[in-house]
């Protein structure tokens, strides 16, 4: 089944954050896909081509190396670490720890546009899509915690509504979009997986490209659920 079939032939896509769950996941699945001629994976390690989303060098390095592609997806975050996990409280703000989630969540992202949008050939469907959440919206936002997660995601989604004016004049059969995955089983979710229905990586990538498959350039700016409900601001 081919899930991207409107980006056309001889695709040429690439996955950043290729080592994770989700990552690879979509990394295999438009590897699968008939139309897609080429995957470049891109990880911190590992991997096609090194990449560090908190080094603009190693960015701009990969995007000149890599050439044109026609579908970009950023599949890196972070929620926790070894020494921070999502505040509970506004006691628990650590700005050391603010910072990392706001540098790989917002700043990674908004770097990678920077770059690789201008990979997008003209004359055809192309995109860059980043992985969000729905804890991003603020207008969704009932339950409170999780700032620095949260507070990032938003400055994302506001980097992609930002940049998709831009592209819209330079390119206006691109799209740039937020996604949200849902709950994964992976690493990232793990400590916080309860009551939730969880997805496989598989299941939350086959999800994912069926969305961008059936997005158009009228949709670029906005951040859509892996069912293809967007999601509010």
């Amino acid at each position: 089944m081919n899930l991207i079939e409107s980006f056309g032939p001889d695709a040429r896509a690439a996955v950043i954050g290729a080592g994770g769950g989700v990552g690879a996941a979509l990394a295999d699945r438009l590897a699968a896909a008939p139309n897609v001629a080429e995957v470049v994976r891109m990880a911190r390690s590992g991997g096609d081509m090194a990449l560090d989303l908190t080094n603009e060098a190693s960015i701009a390095a990969a995007a000149e190396a890599v050439g044109d592609l026609h579908l970009v997806i950023c599949a890196a975050g972070v929620l926790h670490g070894s020494n921070f996990e999502p505040e509970k409280t506004w006691r628990a703000l650590d700005p050391a720890a603010m910072a990392e989630v706001m540098a790989v969540n917002a700043v990674g992202p908004a770097l990678l546009a920077k770059h690789f949008l201008p990979r997008l050939p003209k004359g055809r469907k192309t995109a860059f899509a980043a992985l969000s959440a729905r804890v991003g919206s603020i207008g969704d936002n009932r339950l409170g915690g999780w700032v620095s997660y949260r507070a990032s995601k938003a400055a994302l989604n506001q980097v992609i509504r930002t940049f998709s004016i831009e592209l819209a004049r330079k390119r206006p059969e691109a799209l740039i979009v937020g996604l949200h995955p849902g709950t994964v089983d992976t690493g990232l979710s793990e400590p916080f997986q309860r009551g939730h229905d969880l997805f496989t990586p598989a299941q939350s990538a086959e999800y994912l490209l069926k969305v961008l498959d059936g997005l158009t350039a009228e949709d670029s700016g906005g951040v859509f659920a892996w069912d293809g409900d967007r999601i509010p601001d």
